[in-house]
């Protein structure tokens, strides 16, 4: 499992959910020169978590969403479990 990186006040840095078993925390990678967040646009996949933040072994919680049908219901952020990108749909 992966834990969540730290900054120097100890901060944790983003993690999403694996979207290859909904529950394997992962970190979001970002470019180190241009600090753009790398993601995988226009992507699809099933729901394969529930409503309830996984955390890393330090029990750091994952990122979570809400619903963008009822506004309310928490919902898993997905990342790529092959190359750490975050999952996004912008169409």
């Amino acid at each position: 499992m992966t834990n969540a990186s730290r900054d120097d006040n100890q901060v944790p840095v983003l993690i999403g959910t694996s979207n290859a078993d909904g529950s394997t925390p992962l970190p979001v990678y970002v470019d180190p020169t241009t600090h753009i967040m790398a993601t995988d646009d226009n992507t699809s996949g099933s729901d394969l978590s529930d409503d309830i933040a996984d955390r890393d072994d330090n029990m750091v919680p994952v990122a979570m969403g809400v619903s963008e049908a009822d506004g309310t219901t928490p919902v898993a952020i997905y990342v790529d479990s092959a190359t750490n990108k975050l999952l996004v749909d912008s169409t």
